[in-house]
């Protein structure tokens, strides 16, 4: 698959973030989700974006259906950010995975994730549904190693 082109965040799909935005500030997470709050590269002005988080052997990471986006060259200049879940707010560190340690990660994801695993395949991150896919893919998909600041 390829990663090189930049897919379009739909009208949906920033509807959609904003619902998490607010369900979050009343005190409501949905499902696995949570927020990520990362200050811009370049404006210094605070990004926040919902994640779904694979967590393994207690050990959080993000992965990016979007890898040319504004938040993953974010991320990877702050290299740091808040995690919020409901009420909740943890300031933590986020490292990427080098990328060939990213597989068995990746793998984890349709099974952990499964509903967030249609917007991979949607932007052609990854072929299929299937975990398979996501450990073929996954050096192109951004992972960063979420670390408690």
């Amino acid at each position: 698959m390829t990663t090189s082109a930049r897919p379009p965040v739909t009208p949906f799909l920033k509807f959609g973030n904003k619902m998490m935005e607010l369900f979050h500030s009343i005190g409501l997470p949905v499902g696995p989700m949570h927020l990520l709050r990362v200050k811009g590269r370049v404006s210094g002005r605070e990004f926040t974006n919902p994640v779904a988080p694979v967590k393994i052997d207690g050990t959080m990471y993000i992965l990016q259906a979007f890898p040319q986006s504004d938040w993953v060259k974010n991320v990877r200049s702050a290299g740091a950010g808040t995690l919020v879940r409901g009420r909740k707010a943890q300031s933590v560190k986020l490292i990427e995975v080098p990328s060939q340690e990213r597989a068995a990660i990746a793998r984890e994801f349709p099974k952990q994730v499964p509903m967030g695993v249609g917007i991979f395949v949607k932007n052609g991150v990854v072929a299929d549904k299937t975990p398979s896919s996501f450990e073929r893919a996954a050096p192109g998909i951004p992972i960063f190693r979420v670390v408690p600041a």
